[in-house]
């Protein structure tokens, strides 16, 4: 029995790894991790179980086995897309509060924690794509204390 897989993880998708469990060197894990990069994929692993029947398949029939096997997985399954956030807290007056809010809002931005008192301080993800927007108009307003966390 082998356990053969391949996983590609990381917002920019350069740690990976492959392995062919025994398997004839590239037949297995390599083709696995070619169809997690044909769908573009990253945070994903697949692992392939196989137990030999009797039949040898030769180089070429494992390989077509394990890419058609972590095919089947990939149609099977959902892609669950969720965006990149970069945590950061704002301090500002409460005087700033409903524009701080619909700039959050409008930015798609999660809020994480919030004091919301004479001084407010809140703690939220920013998405990485709406980042370099969000944060120019969050430091437009005025009394804006803003840090990553």
């Amino acid at each position: 029995m082998h356990h053969c897989f391949a996983y590609r993880i990381g917002t920019d998708g350069n740690s990976f790894r492959s392995s062919d469990d025994g398997e004839p060197s590239g037949s297995a894990g390599k083709p696995i991790l070619g169809q997690i990069d044909s769908k573009e994929l990253t945070n994903t692993a697949i692992v392939v179980v196989r137990y030999f029947g009797g039949t040898l398949l030769g180089v070429p029939g494992l390989i077509n086995a394990y890419k058609t096997s972590a095919s089947f997985a990939l149609q099977l399954n959902p892609v669950i897309k969720k965006a990149v956030l970069i945590n950061y807290r704002l301090q500002f007056d409460y005087t700033i509060l409903n524009d701080v809010m619909r700039i959050i809002k409008k930015n798609d931005c999660v809020i994480l924690r919030q004091e919301l008192q004479l001084f407010c301080i809140i703690e939220a993800s920013v998405p990485r794509s709406q980042l370099e927007l969000c944060i120019l108009q969050l430091k437009n307003l005025k009394s804006m204390e803003l840090s990553a966390i």
